[in-house]
């Protein structure tokens, strides 16, 4: 399995590449800024973009999808209770940052438990909301992309149209904090970290 991620844009966002080795496909995780570089870095991995996924709608995870959306043609996934987000620059939040940001509908709503099979990959979809209502994390092996749920030493923001602190830290605790302590945890910002890690030293937990 290849599983890498980077920051993009101003506010650092974590976008991941996973492809299966044997197949060469794969699947693009919040493509929020630089599609170029992006599609730059799939090409010279040599893998072939099935899907971009989308933790949640926010307009840092979202901004370079129409870019990579366009040049791959990977059908788009989010889940079903972010997927207005797409379309409408207030939910988004780009209309709050200077610019308009709205998209083509996605082509598939996702849903708590959906599996989405990238070659010989299966990923689990985990309904995680409380950051929005329609955030996810993702399975995939021993590793969970939590979006912005939940963050090294962190948890997401609560603040925004949608969010709920206590449905947050629910999330967190009951859809996350069950997996094993050697997990590794990838968020939507900053390092890498591990369930453990998380139990142990985060604060906010």
């Amino acid at each position: 399995m290849i599983l890498e991620g980077f920051g993009v844009g101003p506010m650092g966002a974590n976008c991941y590449i996973i492809g299966c080795d044997k197949t060469k496909e794969a699947v693009v995780v919040d493509p929020g800024a630089e599609g170029g570089r992006i599609l730059s870095r799939l090409k010279s991995l040599g893998l072939t973009c099935k899907y971009i996924i989308l933790t949640h709608g926010h307009v840092d995870h979202i901004a370079a999808l129409k870019e990579v959306r366009e040049a791959t043609g990977a059908q788009v996934l989010i889940h079903t209770r972010d997927a207005d987000m797409l379309t409408n620059p207030g939910l988004n939040l780009s209309m709050f940052m200077g610019t308009v940001l709205k998209f083509k509908e996605a082509e598939r709503l996702l849903e708590d438990g959906d599996k989405i099979q990238v070659g010989q990959l299966s990923i689990e979809v985990i309904h995680t909301p409380g950051h929005t209502p329609g955030g996810i994390s993702l399975k995939v092996g021993k590793n969970l992309i939590t979006g912005d749920t939940l963050f090294q030493g962190s948890v997401g923001r609560s603040d925004f149209p949608g969010g709920n602190h206590n449905v947050l830290i629910n999330s967190i605790k009951n859809r996350l904090m069950v997996f094993p302590d050697e997990t590794k945890v990838y968020p939507g910002h900053g390092p890498v970290s591990t369930i453990g890690a998380e139990k142990r030293y985060n604060p906010f937990l």
